[in-house]
């Protein structure tokens, strides 16, 4: 089984707020919310790869950021190198490019979202 590079953007606003996005119900762990972010492209860096997704998929560009954490996750039927960033500054307004629901939550109201398991570990560390 081939491993996917993923990178993905941990958006954190002024008041102290994270973005997230719900998946669409088709795609792999679809209906689970998640930070932005997609697959690491070829000849493409993972830190590229998170500002290429960040700006195509919220209209977001990172000015301030740095590697959060890298992981590796198995699902069973994929297997995930993940790059999690964590943005603390950004120019643009958050919006859903490919449609998808958008959220500020707190840290805390985290909890209150299903998120694929990948993500587990990373909103404990937060």
């Amino acid at each position: 089984m081939k491993v996917i590079d993923i990178s993905i953007a941990i958006v954190k606003n002024r008041q102290n707020n994270f973005l997230i996005s719900r998946r669409s119900d088709e795609s792999h762990q679809g209906g689970k919310w998640e930070f932005p972010g997609g697959k690491v492209e070829n000849q493409e860096t993972p830190e590229a790869a998170m500002s290429r997704e960040l700006f195509e998929e919220v209209g977001l560009t990172a000015t301030q950021y740095h590697l959060f954490e890298k992981l590796f996750f198995d699902y069973g039927d994929k297997q995930l190198n993940l790059y999690f960033y964590l943005i603390e500054d950004f120019i643009g307004q958050a919006c859903g490019k490919e449609g998808q629901p958008l959220q500020w939550v707190s840290k805390q109201q985290l909890a209150n979202y299903e998120f694929p398991d990948a993500n587990l570990s990373i909103i404990a560390k937060l």
